[in-house]
């Protein structure tokens, strides 16, 4: 079957809501015959049609996003054992798991755990001397009743744990490698905000942009990079074609306000993740983060929150 698949708006919309199903129940066995119902094709064709557009079989894909999932809870907890993690991960049987894991990283999953921390240590030893990675001075905010973050890092503005309210967006989505594709970022935008612009979404001062990241990256293969371009939309908004909708459950994240320019994006989140996280008494929840966006860039300015999903360790 042809990749002009990728042409269709229609499937575009089905494929979407496959992967949705899919993230939402990991964990879980799926048969063909379910995915194809979520995707309302004919289980006798969905197969073909799904590796058409991902280039890989439902099942693989499956596979390969729990593996991924497994070295992302590897990475964030020592303290769960290789087992559990698999199991909580989708799979019923640890030598399927191993071999799996191994066929996907090229080492085992202990070992993929001792490499990982041994190099954690050495990044985090060596970003003591990076000038962007700076101290961090906790506060009391009495109003709020949270604690928040100062740091003299010069492009974070503060950075406080809080509770999300759930959420409904409206998305158009890439699949495959997106790092430093302007052009590709840029039509993805173009694409949603016509759609928005045209339903009378995009005007007012409750308009809400947002750039959700489905896969780490440290641990996925790069052609297989899902991110999602989103609009808060109210929850009985209709959408169609590429356009999909999602909900974003209600949880806590880490909010980290930046004002950078589009070559600082890396050390935004590099800090967060290797400054931020380890003296904030948190750990990353297994759930995606995103970027949101307040308001539109001034002279290639931007001001964005970096939301990742935490708990505590």
């Amino acid at each position: 079957m042809s990749r002009e698949i990728h042409k269709s708006s229609e499937y575009t919309s089905r494929i979407n809501k496959t992967f949705d199903y899919i993230d939402c129940n990991l964990a879980k066995q799926m048969t063909l015959e379910e995915l194809a119902s979520v995707a309302n094709f004919s289980k006798y064709h969905f197969n073909r049609i799904f590796r058409s557009f991902t280039g890989e079989t439902p099942f693989s894909f499956i596979q390969r996003l729990r593996v991924q999932r497994a070295a992302s809870l590897i990475l964030a907890h020592n303290d769960i054992t290789l087992t559990d993690i698999a199991l909580q991960c989708g799979f019923t049987d640890i030598s399927i798991f191993s071999r799996c894991f191994k066929k996907h990283f090229g080492i085992s999953a202990s070992e993929y755990r001792d490499t990982k921390t041994a190099n954690s240590n050495i990044d985090q030893t060596d970003s003591n001397n990076v000038q962007y990675l700076s101290a961090l001075e906790p506060y009391l905010c009495p109003g709020l009743q949270i604690i928040k973050w100062r740091s003299d890092m010069e492009l974070n503005k503060g950075v406080e744990v809080k509770i999300l309210p759930k959420t409904t967006v409206a998305y158009v989505r890439n699949l495959g490698a997106y790092d430093g594709n302007q052009d590709m970022f840029q039509q993805l935008r173009n694409k949603l905000f016509t759609w928005a612009g045209a339903h009378g979404l995009i005007n007012g001062g409750n308009f809400r942009f947002l750039v959700m990241y489905h896969d780490n990256p440290n641990s996925a293969v790069n052609n297989n990079l899902r991110m999602s371009l989103c609009i808060v939309v109210p929850s009985d908004t209709k959408t169609d074609g590429e356009i999909g909708k999602m909900v974003i459950e209600e949880s806590r994240y880490a909010v980290a306000r930046f004002e950078l320019t589009g070559a600082d994006f890396q050390k935004a989140w590099d800090w967060t993740y290797g400054v931020w996280l380890p003296s904030s008494g948190y750990m990353p929840d297994d759930k995606p983060c995103f970027e949101e966006y307040l308001g539109a860039p001034v002279d290639g300015n931007y001001v964005i929150d970096i939301c990742i999903p935490v708990k505590e360790i």
